[in-house]
C-alpha cells in the first residue's frame, strides 16, 4: 500500500528534524563551554591546591618551560632572594673575585642578617659572596656593591639592566640586599628566569650548593659559615639557591635541583612552609616531566645532490641537541619541519648551512635551526669534465 505524505506534513517533518539539529549543536556547544570552564577552573584548583604561597613559579631551566604556577607574573617584595642578582652581577663585572680589598665603612652596622664585619677588614670578592648566598650577609651585600659598582647607585643599576636584558619585565631593583624598599620588586617568574639564568654560571652554581664554607679574613678573623637552605641536605639533588625573609614579603624560596640531565628551578613568594612546598614542587615536576632530545622529530634526507661536484651527493644534518621537558603523551604534539633545496652546488664546506628546520608543539614554535653539509665538496676537476663528455659519446 502506498503511503502519501501531503506537502504540509513534509514541511512540519523538516522543520522537526532541522529543530533537533539544532538542538543537537547548541547542546554539542554547551558542553563544550562547560568542559573548557570545568578544565580552567581544573587547572586553577591544581595551582591553588598545590602550593600555600602568595605566587608560585616551578620553570625547567635550560628550556625555560613553566611547569607549574600561580600568580606567578604578580610584582611582590623578595626579600633576600634580591641575592641572586647581586651575586650574578658581581661575578660577572668584577675583575678579579680573588682580590683583597678593604670593605666600605657604608657596609659596617647594616641592619638584618649579617657577617658581622668589622672597620677595615679586609676579605676577597669570592669569600664575600659565600657569606651573601649562605648566611644572607646584608653587609656582605654592601661591600661587594661598593667594590664592583664604585658606588652602589651605580652597581644596583647593573643589577637592573641584568634584570632587563633576561626580560624579566616584571621586576626592579632599589638596593642589593632585599630588605623592604619602595620599588623594589619582581615576580615568580621573573625570579625564576633569574636564577635559571644565573644557575648556568659555574661560580655562582658551586657558591650556592655550597652547604659548609669557611672564610679567613686577610688578619686572620675566621668565620664558618652554613648555608640555610635546609634542601640542600633534604631532597635529592638540590643544587641551591636562596632563602628570604622580610615582614612584608613573607618567608621566600628559589630552590633548585638536577636530576637526569634536567634542572628544576622553583620559586614561592610568600609561603609559610615554604621548604616543604617547595620540595613538593620538585618532586612533582621530576616525576611529571622528562628531558627530551626534540631533534630526533626533525627526520632529514641523508643527503642532497650535488651538480657538478666531485661527488654526487653530500650529507647534511642539523646543528645541536633541543631539549624540551614533556609529560606523558606529549610527544604527539611535536611537529617538524624543514627547508632544503633539491640539489646544490660546489665548492662546499663541511658545516655550511643549505637549509633550516623548526620543531613545534600544538604549533607553537619551540626551536628553530640549521641545516648543514656534514663534508666539503670541491667542484669536478677538468680531467673528470673531460671524461665525462667522452662517457657522453
Amino acid at each position: 500500500m502506498k503511503i502519501v505524505v501531503s506537502k504540509k506534513t513534509k514541511s512540519k517533518i523538516s522543520s522537526l528534524i532541522i529543530l533537533i539539529l539544532t538542538l543537537s549543536l547548541a547542546l554539542v556547544m554547551a558542553f563544550s563551554f562547560c568542559f573548557g570552564a570545568i578544565k580552567s577552573l581544573a587547572t586553577l584548583v591544581q595551582a591553588e591546591s598545590l602550593s600555600s604561597a602568595k605566587a608560585m613559579c616551578v620553570m625547567e631551566a635550560e628550556s625555560g618551560r613553566v611547569l607549574f604556577q600561580k600568580n606567578s607574573n604578580e610584582k611582590l617584595a623578595m626579600a633576600s632572594t634580591t641575592k641572586i642578582m647581586t651575586a650574578i652581577t658581581a661575578i660577572e663585572n668584577a675583575k678579579d673575585l680573588d682580590e683583597v680589598f678593604e670593605v666600605s665603612p657604608k657596609a659596617i652596622g647594616v641592619e638584618g642578617t649579617s657577617l658581622y664585619l668589622r672597620q677595615g677588614e679586609k676579605h676577597s670578592l669570592r669569600d664575600l659572596l659565600y657569606g651573601l648566598m649562605l648566611v644572607s650577609g646584608n653587609d656582605a651585600s654592601v661591600a661587594i656593591g661598593e667594590k664592583v659598582g664604585g658606588t652602589i647607585e651605580h652597581f644596583v643599576d647593573l643589577m637592573n639592566f641584568t634584570a632587563h636584558k633576561l626580560g624579566a619585565k616584571n621586576t626592579h631593583f632599589e638596593n642589593t640586599h632585599g630588605l623592604d624598599e619602595k620599588g623594589h620588586y619582581t615576580s615568580a617568574y621573573d625570579l625564576a628566569k633569574i636564577a635559571s639564568y644565573a644557575l648556568k654560571n659555574p661560580t655562582f652554581k658551586e657558591i650556592v650548593s655550597t652547604q659548609n664554607k669557611k672564610i679567613v679574613s686577610e688578619s686572620g678573623k675566621t668565620r664558618y659559615l652554613c648555608n640555610k637552605n635546609k634542601l640542600l641536605r633534604t631532597f635529592n639533588g638540590a643544587i641551591g639557591v636562596k632563602t628570604g625573609f622580610t615582614d612584608n614579603a613573607g618567608r621566600c624560596l628559589v630552590s633548585a635541583a638536577e636530576r637526569d640531565g634536567m634542572t628544576i628551578v622553583c620559586v614561592v613568594l610568600n609561603c609559610g612552609p615554604m621548604f616543604e612546598e617547595s620540595a613538593n614542587l620538585l618532586e612533582q615536576a621530576f616525576q611529571k616531566y622528562k628531558m627530551v632530545d626534540l631533534s630526533t622529530f626533525v627526520c632529514l634526507p641523508n643527503s642532497v645532490k650535488v651538480v657538478e661536484g666531485e661527488k654526487e651527493n653530500v650529507k647534511v644534518c642539523h646543528q645541536g641537541e633541543f631539549r624540551y621537558p614533556l609529560c606523558h603523551g606529549e610527544e604527539k604534539q611535536i611537529s617538524s619541519s624543514f627547508s632544503l633545496p633539491d640539489i646544490v652546488h660546489p665548492e662546499l664546506e663541511k658545516g655550511q648551512e643549505i637549509g633550516s628546520f623548526e620543531i613545534k608543539m600544538n604549533n607553537d614554535l619551540l626551536f628553530s635551526g640549521k641545516i648543514v653539509t656534514m663534508e666539503q665538496v670541491k667542484a669536478r676537476s677538468l680531467k673528470q669534465r673531460f671524461f665525462d663528455i667522452v662517457d657522453q659519446w
